[in-house]
């Protein structure tokens, strides 16, 4: 049998250069198995994003020209009711009157509306109660006690702010996100 001798700085640079391959394949299998992973996982996690009919119904836009003071008109915000209510100058005095401490949903008018369009109040159309729709946006609805909205399911009444003033309702109609675009275009959403 032939021997060999080792020479110590053969066998170090050997052990180095075994080092650095297995370093080299450890890292180039780890990377692989990421890119994997992640070519899995992406079309999972992209199917859940919402489609183009969701994104359009994401925001509605009203035009309010026509809407005369004194007048509420409705529309349809992700399938729920929405009321957009051109307040009178009685109305607007009505809800500021209020002390809002007394309410069991403190909230003033100006909380509730846009500054500069302090006169325009939009609201979701869906009692706070169980869900029902209150009537008063429709001209000749029973607008309750309060001059405001009124829901028939189990009696609670909203003033001209749609502010809970009586009743089950635990609070005020819901003002959805919404903006002016220009005096007369809101989106909401």
């Amino acid at each position: 049998m032939a021997t060999t001798t080792g020479n110590p700085e053969t066998s170090e640079a050997g052990t180095e250069e075994g080092v650095r391959r297995r370093d080299f394949i450890e890292i180039a299998a780890v990377s692989a198995a990421g890119i994997g992973g992640l070519a899995m996982v992406y079309p999972l996690v992209s199917q859940m994003s919402p489609s183009a009919d969701v994104l359009a119904a994401s925001t509605t836009e009203l035009d309010i020209s026509e809407l005369q003071v004194g007048q509420a008109v409705k529309a349809s915000f992700r399938k729920q009711p929405v009321f957009v209510r051109r307040l009178t100058q009685g109305e607007i005095d009505e809800a500021n009157a209020v002390a809002t401490d007394s309410l069991r949903d403190p909230e003033s008018l100006e909380d509730r509306t846009q500054p500069g369009h302090e006169d325009v109040l939009v609201v979701m159309g869906v009692c706070t109660h169980l869900g029902c729709v209150p009537l008063g946006a429709a001209t000749g609805e029973n607008k309750g006690e309060y001059n405001g909205y009124f829901c028939p399911c189990h009696g609670s009444h909203y003033d001209t702010a749609a502010r809970i003033r009586k009743g089950p309702a635990p609070t005020n109609l819901v003002v959805p996100d919404y903006t002016f675009t220009s005096d007369t275009t809101i989106v909401i959403g």
